[in-house]
């Protein structure tokens, strides 16, 4: 497959956009940081699967307005070169790569997006301003690609829920498409940070997938159970430190009471050495 355009500037992928829907063609986004993985990739063969004609665009912007202090900005890794090689494999049409002064030309933003009171529980509480940081990127690329339909990845379940809130709340017109975790062979979700750890880190880090799914086990005996389980799991590993692993509702995303029936999901976050990992389960309570 032909390569895909890669743009560095607002003006061009407008031009690009402009240019494919005079054709009759669907606009796609997919917006990511970078370090593509085959769960990355699974974005864009999903997207052609429902749009074979559709125009994929897939953004490469490591966002510094989503990263705290003493988070990994500087180390995040930059594979360009990599990545376009990888989305020509996959049929993408146009990477937007902007720099930061492209993104932010006054050194950052001074109107953002709040995520409100479910931005500031779980990730949020580990890493304030977070959501905010992500929701205003994901908006300022909504609005400059214009997209009829983009996808986001269910591994990031927290994001997924507060991005799908924010285009409903905003009364954005587009179609968010959820896609599922890809996953290494072992069970570990795939993550560009995962390439931060060592070999036996990344053996120690099964223990978030493990947990989950002793937690989805044991969803007939209630919350508290499933809980039980999975900290089980988790407490029985050396070199994980865990942050939270919760139960929550798959509608609200707040935690569930024991007794609860319904969609839910299971969220898990520990930091492995010196990376910090996220993972997440959907299933039924009753």
């Amino acid at each position: 497959m032909p390569a895909p355009v890669v743009v560095d500037s607002i003006a061009g992928v407008r031009a690009a956009v402009a240019e494919a829907r005079t054709a009759g063609r669907g606009i796609a986004l997919v917006p990511t940081m970078g370090a593509l993985h085959p769960g990355h990739l699974s974005h864009v063969e999903r997207l052609r699967e429902l749009d074979p004609t559709a125009f994929v665009v897939v953004s490469i912007f490591v966002n510094p307005l989503q990263f705290g202090v003493g988070e990994d900005f500087e180390r995040y890794p930059r594979t360009l070169d990599d990545d376009v090689a990888r989305l020509a494999e996959v049929g993408a049409d146009a990477v937007f790569a902007p720099s930061v002064a492209e993104m932010y030309p006054d050194g950052g933003a001074l109107v953002t997006i709040s995520a409100g009171p479910v931005g500031a529980a779980f990730e949020g509480a580990a890493r304030p301003g977070h959501f905010d940081g992500a929701l205003t990127v994901v908006a300022k690329l909504l609005q400059i690609v214009a997209p009829d339909v983009a996808s986001f990845g269910q591994k990031d379940a927290q994001q997924l829920w507060l991005i799908g809130r924010m285009v409903r709340d905003l009364d954005m017109p587009v179609r968010v498409l959820d896609v599922p975790t890809v996953r290494e062979a072992d069970g570990l979700a795939m993550s560009s940070r995962n390439r931060y750890l060592s070999a036996a880190e990344r053996h120690a880090a099964l223990a978030l997938s493990r947990a989950l799914a002793a937690s989805e086990s044991a969803a007939d005996a209630g919350v508290a159970a499933a809980l039980a389980a999975g900290d089980a799991i988790l407490a029985d590993t050396a070199g994980v430190e865990v942050d939270y692993l919760a139960i929550v509702d798959a509608m609200t995303f707040s935690p569930v009471p024991d007794g609860f029936r319904g969609p839910v999901i299971a969220i898990v976050a520990a930091r492995v050495g010196t990376t910090r990992l996220i993972d997440n389960v959907r299933f039924r309570l009753g």
